[in-house]
């Protein structure tokens, strides 16, 4: 049975992954936690109530664990802020007491400590990093957290470029700190985020913000997606489901200019990404644009189409998990006769995953790498 009590030098604490599954497999947090907050519990002195930012806390662990110093905690995740809220409720602590960011909109205080749990996206670290430079002073204890084989050369050399000196805990559990001393005299670079390229074979310019998968270029997937999508009158409500910088509900508009689309992503860059580039291409088509946990918010029997090229991973955690939740979600929010249309790697087997939840099953086109495949009820 997984495990949910989180036992800290904090207290005895409640800790869940979101969504809650009933057959949850997965922690919510990890040895990198622990040791973070085994490490900071004899810095912090509540008595002064040093002032506290979090970054890229996975479910809130780090945030419940710190609720008594009050934390600011900036995310780019909707799931880890829900996640968080939910948590702090568990542990009968008063939500109000934590406050959250998105990634878009960081606090503007100074910090005595900044914890940063190591991201996934070398480019979202950058970001952050560069932005975090206004709430440094000179004593700032800054400490990114992390397992072992998450914190790359290329993350020490980051922390020790934006930052300052860095000096590396021993590993325990596979969990390593790494500590920054700051430099006031350092020379910051401009941000380079977020990142923009044109679209080919089109006249868009493609904005991308940091924690966008692939921000540099159309990846592979993507670009056999467009190459395929459907062209016809009766897809009036349309989906673009984990829809990162929107490029496929956006070509699918162009195509299709009497659609009302609909951008949703657990990431804030993706759907801040989305809504930029979708108005600056788009003038006449109706689109809304929603961070939230993929259709949870949509009505049953609502839309005609969803376009989807699900995420393989939550966080650092690799699997399949999320694709099997976005298709059980999907034939509850299609009409009669509605499609999903999923693009995927051949190895992850969608087409197995679907027959799971849906009659109807074929594969619209193939290469050596990707398999589109539509589905309907």
């Amino acid at each position: 049975m997984t495990e949910t009590t989180m036992q800290v030098p904090q207290g005895r604490l409640q800790i869940l992954r979101f969504p809650i599954e009933k057959h949850e497999k997965l922690q919510a947090w990890d040895a990198a936690d622990e040791y973070l907050l085994q490490n900071v519990a004899e810095k912090l002195e509540l008595d002064s109530q040093p002032s506290v930012l979090i970054i890229n806390d996975s479910f809130g662990a780090l945030a419940v664990a710190l609720s008594a110093y009050k934390p600011c905690v900036v995310s780019d995740s909707f799931i880890s802020q829900a996640a968080t809220r939910q948590n702090l409720i568990l542990n009968e602590i008063d939500v109000d007491t934590v406050r959250l960011f998105n990634s878009l909109v960081l606090p503007q205080d100074k910090f005595d400590f900044i914890l940063i749990k190591a991201p996934k996206t070398l480019a979202f670290l950058e970001d952050m990093l560069i932005r975090l430079q206004v709430n440094l002073t000179a004593n700032t204890q800054v400490i990114v957290a992390g397992m072992v084989k998450h914190l790359s050369a290329s993350v020490w050399q980051m922390v020790a470029r934006y930052i300052g000196a860095t000096t590396p805990s021993k590993a325990v559990k596979k969990a390593r700190l790494i500590y920054a001393q700051v430099d006031l005299n350092r020379a910051v670079p401009i941000n380079p985020y977020p990142v923009y390229y044109p679209l080919e074979n089109t006249q868009y310019q493609i904005c991308n913000h940091a924690n966008i998968f692939s921000h540099k270029s159309l990846d592979m997937g993507t670009r056999f997606f467009l190459a395929h999508l459907p062209q016809a009158e009766k897809y009036q409500q349309v989906v673009d489901l984990g829809c990162g910088n929107g490029v496929v509900g956006l070509i699918f508009a162009a195509k299709n200019p009497n659609a009302q689309l609909h951008f949703v992503d657990e990431s804030f860059m993706a759907v801040a990404s989305a809504e930029e580039n979708f108005k600056q291409a788009v003038t006449t088509a109706i689109a809304s644009f929603q961070a939230g946990d993929a259709l949870t918010d949509f009505a049953d029997k609502s839309m005609d189409l969803i376009l989807c090229n699900p995420p393989f991973h939550q966080q650092n955690t690799v699997g399949g998990h999320i694709a099997l939740r976005m298709f059980e979600q999907s034939k509850k929010v299609l009409r009669q006769g509605g499609e999903l249309w999923v693009i995927g790697n051949r190895h992850l087997g969608y087409h197995v995953s679907l027959k799971k939840f849906f009659s109807n099953v074929e594969v619209i086109a193939s290469n050596t790498k990707f398999v589109l495949i539509k589905a309907a009820n």
